[in-house]
């Protein structure tokens, strides 16, 4: 199993930036940032696996970035020009490279609110 811990969400105004972190309690995880809001499917935003190769969604390519610290066993969601269509509750993910997403381990959330 693996421990997730997620911090930095929080209120921006439009055209702001946040960065997200989630610290896992293992290595070699391919780690991911989902989000979630009411009416509207979960979507995935970003996703980097272990050597570092990252894809994001349509939705936020050109303004948000992912990175990972391994030293650290941490993940980040750098987002910039946010806009209110963004605010969700954002979710930390990880599973193991061959694993099912099925057997993947969640954060617990931090609430994301772009709003003037």
């Amino acid at each position: 199993q693996v421990q997730l811990v997620e911090s930095g969400g929080g209120l921006v105004q439009p055209g702001g930036s946040l960065r997200l972190s989630c610290t896992a309690s293992r290595s070699g995880y391919v780690m991911k940032w989902y989000r979630h809001s009411p009416g509207k499917e979960r979507l995935m935003v970003a996703t980097i696996g272990p050597t570092g190769i990252s894809y994001y969604a349509d939705s936020v390519k050109g303004r948000f970035s992912i990175s990972r610290d391994n030293v650290k066993n941490t993940v980040y969601l750098q987002m910039n020009n946010l806009q209110p269509e963004d605010t969700a509750v954002y979710f930390c993910y990880a599973k193991l490279p061959f694993a099912m997403e099925s057997d993947g381990y969640w954060g617990q959330g931090t609430q994301v609110t772009v709003s003037s």
